[in-house]
């Protein structure tokens, strides 16, 4: 038996853990017990004679003859779709650009630049997933998505360390802000001095890997009163328009506020910068995938200026 032996539902369940990053992981996105997929990657590693993925406790990374095996698993599984999709009588997807993107600009960003595309070139379909920055990163390098829209924080540091690098353009990149109750004291000026953030309650989201208390402003330098705790975005401005309390809130997102909430920068202490970036591998773009990156960077410019 060699590497010609190998079947489709290896290369698709080991694309899958490339892509989610742990067994876990993937084996949740196929539907596959975990068992299933620890079978599938060991048939398909001693196919190939080489150790594809390294096991660390926090995951998966894959090898120099992983990175291999994925771009050609990646190209042949496309092509066996595409193939699917023609002999069902669907379109090819010559004109679908697969786009990821980090939660905060499916909010305002997404809808804006699809509505433009759909206008300048109807024939272009965008088909877009939400996920973290991490699991974008994870999915553009398998070949998953084709552009991602992700955030960044200072320092600003590379998505990952894989190489080549990633293409990244800067499309937005504004300060931190508050959402609050209109109704709240704070809410009647112009700017939160971030003095004034002294025993406030917080609606966070999940700790994060880092610990991060992700809706609470950065460097508060006391114990902060989380008051909910909520993933979704729009779960959160409701919670602020009842006057449940404050959250962060990037300025990519403010466009979509709901009534009752305010948005409002905050004065004092470091700036708390954050990015949005457009990445995609170092390879040339199609023609439509290149429409639909520049129809983010007109989104972008139209609805927080130029950088």
């Amino acid at each position: 038996m060699d590497f010609t032996d190998v079947s489709l539902t290896a290369l698709r369940v080991f694309r899958a853990v490339a892509e989610q990053g742990t067994f876990t992981a993937a084996a949740g996105s196929l539907g596959y017990t975990q068992s299933a997929v620890s079978r599938q990657i060991a048939s398909i590693e001693k196919l190939a004679g080489a150790e594809l993925l390294e096991r660390h406790r926090e995951g998966v990374k894959l090898t120099a003859a992983g990175h291999l095996v994925l771009r050609r698993a990646t190209a042949v599984l496309d092509q066996i779709d595409a193939t699917a999709r023609e002999l069902s009588g669907l379109p090819a997807q010559a004109a679908t650009v697969r786009v990821g993107w980090f939660p905060s600009a499916g909010a305002a960003l997404l809808p804006k630049a699809i509505t433009a595309l759909r206008r300048t070139h109807p024939g272009i379909t965008v088909l877009s997933r939400e996920g973290s920055t991490p699991a974008l990163v994870r999915a553009l390098r398998a070949g998953s998505v084709d552009l991602a829209l992700l955030g960044s924080a200072p320092p600003f540091r590379a998505p990952d360390t894989e190489s080549p690098a990633l293409v990244l353009h800067t499309l937005t990149e504004r300060s931190l802000c508050i959402a609050l109750p209109v109704a709240h004291p704070l809410a009647r000026g112009d700017y939160i001095d971030v003095a004034d953030l002294h025993g406030q309650q917080w609606i966070a989201g999940p700790n994060t890997s880092d610990d991060r208390l992700m809706g609470v402003w950065p460097g508060l330098d006391e114990r902060p009163e989380i008051a909910h705790t909520a993933r979704d975005w729009l779960a959160k401005l409701r919670l602020v328009a009842a006057g449940c309390g404050l959250t962060t809130i990037p300025a990519v997102l403010a466009p979509a506020v709901l009534p009752g909430v305010r948005v409002l920068p905050v004065r004092g202490g470091p700036q708390e910068q954050r990015r949005l970036l457009l990445a995609y591998l170092p390879s040339p773009l199609s023609e439509a995938a290149a429409r639909t990156a520049e129809a983010f960077r007109a989104a972008a410019i139209e609805l927080h200026g130029p950088l």
